[in-house]
C-alpha cells in the first residue's frame, strides 16, 4: 500500500470509531464517499416525501368544511413545503445540486414515501393522514435527532416541532368526525380501512435491503424499522379503539409482553408503489412536472 492509501485507511478507521462512539459529523468535516452517498440518498428521499406529501392534502384546501379548517390545512401544507426546502439545502451542501434532485424526482429516478402515492377520497382522509401518517413519520423523524450528521439533526429539531402540531390538527379532525353523525363516522372508518395497509408498510420490512442496513452502520438511522412500527402500534392502536373505531386486521392484538402481533404487510405492494407505480404516482409526478415547468421563468 502507498503512503496515501495508508493515510486514507487510517482516516476511515478514525471516522468509523468517531461514529461508533456517538460523534457528530459537520458538513465541512472529512467523510468517506460511502457515507456521503448514503446521506444524500436518505435526505433526498426525505425531501422528496415532504414535497410530494403535500399533494394528497392540497386537493382538499378548497373543499375543507370550514374557514378554520381551510386555514389550518393551508398552514400545514406550507410547513411541509418548507421542510422540503430545508432538506434539499442539506443535500445540496453534501454535493448534489437541487436542479439535479428535481430532475431525478420528476423523471421518476428517485423515490418518495409510499403513503403519498395513494388517493384521498374524502375529508376523513385528511384527518387520518395528519394524525396517523404524520404520527408514524414523526417517530422516524425523532429518531433522526440522534443521527450522526449534525446539520440533519439540527434541522430535524424544527421539523419535529412543527410536525407535532400537524398531529394535533389531524387528531382534532378525527375526533370531530368520530363524535359526529353516523355518515361522518362511516366516512372516517372507511378512511381508516383504506390507509391501514399503507401505514403498516410505511416503516419498511423488518429486515431492510443491504444498502439500507448501511444507514444504521453509519448511524444515519438510529432505530430499526420493526422497532418504529411496534412503537407506532403501541401508541396509536389503543387511541383508535378508544374512539370506538375498528382496524381492518383481525390478527392485531397486544401480546402482553410489550409487543404486538399483526398481519404481515404486503411488501411486494410497497416495492411496487415506491417505484412510482402506485395508484396516484403518475398523476402526482405529472402535476409536479407541470408546475415546475411553469415556474422555470422564476428560476431563470
Amino acid at each position: 500500500m502507498t503512503t496515501t492509501q495508508i493515510n486514507e485507511t487510517e482516516q476511515l478507521e478514525h471516522f468509523k470509531a468517531h461514529i461508533a462512539a456517538g460523534g457528530k459529523v459537520e458538513s465541512t468535516d472529512w467523510m468517506p464517499d460511502e457515507y456521503r452517498t448514503a446521506l444524500i440518498r436518505f435526505i433526498e428521499m426525505h425531501a422528496n416525501s415532504e414535497l410530494m406529501g403535500v399533494l394528497p392534502e392540497r386537493d382538499w384546501i378548497l373543499r375543507a368544511p370550514t374557514l378554520k379548517r381551510k386555514l389550518a390545512l393551508t398552514a400545514k401544507v406550507q410547513d411541509e413545503v418548507g421542510h422540503a426546502q430545508l432538506l434539499y439545502r442539506l443535500a445540496e451542501d453534501l454535493g448534489k445540486p437541487r436542479s439535479q434532485m428535481m430532475d431525478d424526482l420528476l423523471a421518476g429516478r428517485t423515490k418518495f414515501h409510499n403513503v403519498f402515492h395513494y388517493p384521498t377520497h374524502t375529508w376523513a382522509d385528511v384527518g387520518v393522514i395528519a394524525w396517523l401518517v404524520d404520527a408514524a413519520a414523526i417517530l422516524s423523524q425523532k429518531a433522526l435527532l440522534g443521527t450522526s450528521y449534525a446539520p440533519y439533526a439540527r434541522t430535524m429539531q424544527r421539523i419535529c416541532w412543527e410536525e407535532s402540531f400537524h398531529i394535533k390538527h389531524g387528531f382534532d379532525i378525527v375526533v370531530t368526525m368520530a363524535k359526529g353523525t353516523a355518515a361522518q363516522r362511516e366516512m372516517l372508518q372507511d378512511a381508516l380501512n383504506r390507509w391501514w395497509g399503507p401505514l403498516m408498510q410505511m416503516h419498511g420490512p423488518p429486515t431492510p435491503p443491504e444498502r439500507d442496513r448501511d444507514l444504521t452502520v453509519w448511524r444515519i438511522k438510529t432505530r430499526c424499522n420493526e422497532e418504529l412500527r411496534q412503537e407506532f402500534i403501541a401508541m396509536y392502536v389503543p387511541r383508535v379503539w378508544e374512539l370506538g373505531l375498528a382496524l381492518p386486521d383481525p390478527a392485531l392484538h397486544n401480546n402482553g409482553d410489550g409487543s404486538w402481533s399483526y398481519t404481515t404487510p404486503d411488501w411486494n405492494e410497497l416495492r411496487t408503489v415506491v417505484s412510482n407505480n402506485g395508484p396516484r404516482s403518475a398523476a402526482r409526478l405529472a402535476f409536479r412536472r407541470a408546475y415546475y415547468d411553469e415556474g422555470a421563468w422564476v428560476r431563470s
